[in-house]
Order: structure tokens, then sequence, then C-alpha cells
């Protein structure tokens, strides 16, 4: 939810329980922490500020420093950083700043929480008021957490494994900065407990009650009504922390964990993973709640609108937005965008055959000379590549011009013109003018977390737990379902036509019977599934696979009678260095300011 519609929410919900009129200058511009006991608009900035600095990403940004993609921005610091220009004092990726700012905030929240007068004149509106609240903080600072980890935790050089420093009291002055890091497994520890908290203050989603029996019986004694309940923990609230949001988080620090890069000493299990990720899917039971069109949410034009219902596939999204900006960035430039994100030749390949089966099985039936012919359906959805129509328009990204002799969409024609032979199309709406003037903007949403990264994480710890089809604790799903379940919402082991083929998913059964294939089919359904929504430069470091992978594009040219040829090219070099930065650093500026402050290995 934009910062916006969350102070509006809560102007209007606490209008009724407060008669300080908060637009209301102070006599001065000081105040004290004591102010806010009284005046609970004041209190709850201090929470505000936490969600101000939720850091997820709106637009597609982090994948240009992978192998799934680069950029015809010049300017671009992520570029820079995939080119060799990361350090502990040039990281885009960082999160220390943003997140420490914000749990620091919460902190302070959660000292004052309970002595705010949040309701004064109805005793049930105060609890319900104190106890969502607090629980909306204990969710948020596991989120803060989760996303340090994520970006900082690592080995240093006495051969621990670190997060960060692990701060749940608020500082003054008189406080001691200089605080050493946790180790990992101990800020894992603390995100599974401010989640455990979170959930048990929390509803799991904010729903208008109808019926007095629904109220919990800890706010009956205390007098609560429908109508207060509902003010509290009703539909308005939606997209705030909840419970269904708490517990996601938490399955998503326990796949952290449990991944190669961190599970010798994080403490956590794959099997707790999986376990913890069958606790969120079992809440809209399990496989029935399998979305069978989450792969195309963001073409669905009719729920994108503001009055439209939830998304079965979204869990928890930033607010409706309308506006033209992804489509001006990514629009081919004979569509008026930038086509700033290019897709990579390697994420092209990574794609099957229609039958399932990858590109370079030699029973897939792949035709280099006709390399977009009878491939999986999501290629199409979320690439454009040359010949595609879109918009009504066919789009060269060839050398050769269109019958329009037009060229600007041509492989580095001009500085907007893609560099790879490909341009983005996932996320971007085709009823979008980003021409400033014919300007027609939509609304857009941007998930924050998808159903499907849930069940994909399923799938990954449960393979690594029992195997591709092991369910030992009865589940009641196991990581071949869900795989099956993709593919099969995917249009794979399908004809042109959309009939099932006689065999099957033969590959899907392939690995079925050998777990370590099965691992590496699971990560490429990620890749696909997940591909520009900023996961993969994350999945790579955790799951320690090669980071230099150069990235490849392709060179399409035509002859005099019309043919086409195909050259793969190399596009850009990735300069990592797998020996160190599947971790990411420490701010060199915190480590020189702070004695106690450990570096990971490698980073200076």
């Amino acid at each position: 939810m934009k910062i916006r519609n969350i102070i509006l929410y809560f102007i209007g919900s606490l209008a009724i329980c407060s008669c300080d009129d908060m637009f209301e200058p102070a006599d001065e511009n000081t105040r004290s922490e004591d102010v806010m006991y009284d005046e609970s608009k004041y209190a709850h900035g201090l929470l505000i500020y936490g969600y101000d600095r939720l850091p997820y990403m709106t637009t597609t940004q982090t994948d240009i420093a992978t192998d799934d993609a680069v950029t015809n921005l010049k300017s671009s610091e992520y570029q820079d950083m995939a080119k060799g220009a990361w350090s502990s004092e040039k990281n885009p990726m960082s999160q220390w700043d943003g997140c420490k700012d914000a749990i620091q905030y919460i902190n302070l929240f959660l000292t004052k929480v309970e002595d705010v007068r949040w309701a004064p004149s109805a005793v049930s509106k105060q609890h319900m008021f104190a106890d969502r609240l607090k629980g909306e903080a204990f969710g948020l600072r596991a989120l803060f957490y989760y996303y340090l980890l994520q970006a900082h935790g690592g080995y240093a050089d006495d051969g621990e494994l670190y997060g960060v420093p692990l701060l749940t009291l608020r500082e003054n002055v008189s406080s001691d900065f200089n605080q050493p890091r946790a180790t990992f497994a101990a800020c894992v520890k603390q995100i599974f407990a401010d989640c455990d908290s979170a959930v048990a203050l929390l509803p799991q989603n904010y729903e208008d009650i109808k019926s007095a029996d629904e109220i919990p019986q800890k706010y009956i004694k205390y007098g609560a009504q429908i109508t207060g309940y509902n003010l509290v923990f009703g539909a308005k609230a939606r997209n705030l922390m909840s419970g269904k949001i708490a517990e996601a988080i938490k399955a998503q620090a326990a796949l952290l964990a449990a991944s190669p890069a961190f599970r010798e000493k994080s403490g956590v299990t794959s099997a707790e993973a999986a376990t913890l990720c069958a606790n969120v899917l079992k809440r809209i039971g399990g496989m029935e709640g399998f979305d069978k069109t989450g792969n195309i949410w963001y073409k669905n034009t009719k729920m994108l609108n503001p009055e439209a219902a939830e998304m079965p596939e979204i869990l928890w999204r930033a607010d409706r937005s309308k506006d033209a900006n992804q489509e001006r960035d990514n629009f081919p430039p004979s569509l008026y965008g930038n086509g700033r994100v290019n897709p990579s030749q390697n994420l092209v390949d990574a794609f099957p055959m229609r039958n399932g089966r990858p590109i370079s099985d030699p029973n897939s039936g792949y035709d280099p000379k006709n390399p977009y012919a009878n491939r999986d359906p999501r290629l199409a959805d979320n690439v454009i590549y040359n010949g595609m129509t879109f918009r009504r328009s066919v789009i060269i990204t060839g050398t050769y011009p269109t019958d329009k002799n037009e060229i600007e969409d041509n492989l580095n024609c001009i500085s907007t013109s893609t560099r790879t032979g490909y341009y983005l199309k996932k996320l971007l709406r085709d009823d979008v003018s980003p021409l400033a003037s014919s300007l027609l903007e939509q609304p857009h949403i941007y998930p924050r977390i998808r159903y499907t990264e849930i069940f994909l994480a399923y799938a990954e710890a449960a393979n690594d737990a029992w195997g591709p089809t092991g369910d030992p604790n009865g589940i009641g799903f196991t990581a071949y379902d869900v795989i099956k379940a993709i593919r099969e919402r995917a249009g794979l082991a399908t004809n042109e036509v959309g009939a099932a083929l006689p065999e099957g998913d033969a590959y899907l059964e392939e690995c079925a019977k050998d777990q370590s294939k099965m691992t590496e089919l699971i990560r490429n359904e990620r890749r696909l599934e997940l591909c520009f929504e900023n996961k993969r430069f994350w999945d790579l470091r955790r799951w320690q696979m090669p980071l230099n992978e150069g990235v490849r594009g392709v060179q399409i040219d035509r002859d005099d009678k019309g043919n086409l040829s195909y050259t793969i090219i190399d596009v850009e070099e990735r300069v990592f260095d797998s020996s160190y930065q599947w971790y990411g650093p420490i701010p060199k500026s915190e480590v020189l300011k702070w004695s106690n402050l450990k570096q990971n290995k490698g980073w200076q």
C-alpha cells in the first residue's frame, strides 16, 4: 500500500478516537516523545516510517546485473556493479541504511505502543488497536532483518557465519553503538520469533465480519462490537502487515537459511523450510489454491483496476497505481519506449520446448534455424523477440528494416535499441501509450509476494529434504506435484492447439526419478516464473551458482532471398568473484567507524 493510503486509512480509523486536530501546527517545531502518548497519530508515524522503508522494488532493476538481462542505460549502477565495480563503498544492493533506520523506529514504537491512547473512550478499541499495531511492527521488523540477512549475511575471516547487529530495543544517545554482528543463526531465530509474535496478534486476512461470533474471545471480554472490530481489523486495513504475510516472510527467511550458501551454520534445515512454506500454502488449500492463471497475472487487466477484487495469485502487493512508467522505460523505441531492460539469450535458452524438454535435449525438436517455434508459451509472454507482433506492430530486432523501413528497434541501432536482440514484455500493458502527446496511462500493481514464489520455495526445500515425490509428514503435496502444476499452467506437454501430448510431460517424469535433475528443473522453473521480478540476483548467490556467465544475445540477418540467419553474440561480460561475492559486503564506512563490526571475507 502506498504510504499516502496508509496514512489516509489510519487518519480515518482514528478520527473517532481522538479530538486533536492533526493539522493544527505545534507551538514549536520540536516535540518531545511524551507527546505521542496523547496524540496517537504522532505515535503511529513511527510505524508509518517502517512502511515507508519497505525494501521492495516496483520496477525491474537487479535482473540486469545477472545472466538474465542487460540494460542500454549507460548510467545504471547495477550494470556497473555487474561489470566489476561492486565494492563495499559502492553497493547498489545494500539494505544497510534503509532497513536499520526502519528497525530503529520500529523498536521505538514498540516501547511506546502500549502506553499510547489509541481509543480513549473505548476500551475494546484500545486493546485491538494496540494489538494490531504491535503485530504490524513485529512483522515489519522481521521483514527488515530478512532483507538485511539476504544482502549482508556472510562468512568473516574467522570462519563464522554472521548476520547483522541484532537490535530489538530502542537506542538513544547513551547507547553503545559499537555492536558486533550477531550470528546468522541468531538473526534467523529473531526473525522467526518476530513472525510468530505478529501471527499471534494479527488476523490472517483483513476482512469485515458480519457476526459477533467471529470476534475473538480476548476482545469480547472488553466489550468489542462488530463495528469496532471492523474498524480495526476490517477490509480497509488490507495490504497492511497481516498474519499470512508474516507467515510468508518466515517461510522466505527459512528458505534463505536452508540454501547452500547458509545451511551449514544457519540452524535451519530444508525440511523445516518446506514445512513453513507448506503452512502458508495450506491456508489456501494447498494445491487446490494454486492459481491456474497466476503466471500471467499482469495481463489480467480487469483485476488490475482499482475497484477489482484481490488477485488469488498475489499474497501481498504494492498499491495499484495508474501510470505509464514501465512502458515508457521498456517499450521498444518504435513504440516510444526506451527499451531499457534487454532479456538475454541465456534466459531465452532457458525456456524449454513446448513438449517440456530443454532445447539442449536431443529429443526436444529444437531447430536453431527457427528458434522460436514450438517453444514454451511463457517465452512469448515474457519476451519480445524478432518478428513478434506487439501493440499491432511487428517488432524487428534483427539487422534489417521492416516493410515500413523502420530500424530503430534493430539490434544496437540507436541508444534506446536492444543490445541483445530482445525487449522486455513481462509486466507491461499493451493498452498503454507512453508518448507525451497521446499519453494513455493504465492501472498497474507490483507484487511483493506471490503465491507462486511460495509454491516454488516449497518445491525447492521439499525436494532437497525428501526428494521429488517424498512427503513423510503428510503435507498432502510434493515437489513433483508443484512443478507439474506450474508446467501444466504454462501449457507445456501440449501440442500447438493445446491438447495434451500422448506421452505427457516425459521430461518431468524423468526428473522425478532423479533428485539432482529435479533440483535443476526446480531452479529453472523458478528462473522462468519469477524472471524480471528482482529474484535472480539473490537466487544465484544463495544457490552458490557461477556468477561469471557472460550475457549473450542474438544477431539476426536477412539475405536477398529473405532467409534469416541467427548468430549468437557476446553482449556483456560479468565480473564477479565467486570466491567471496556470493555474500554481499558490510558498508566500508560502517566497518571503519565501529571496531566490533567484522567485514565479510574478501571485501575491503
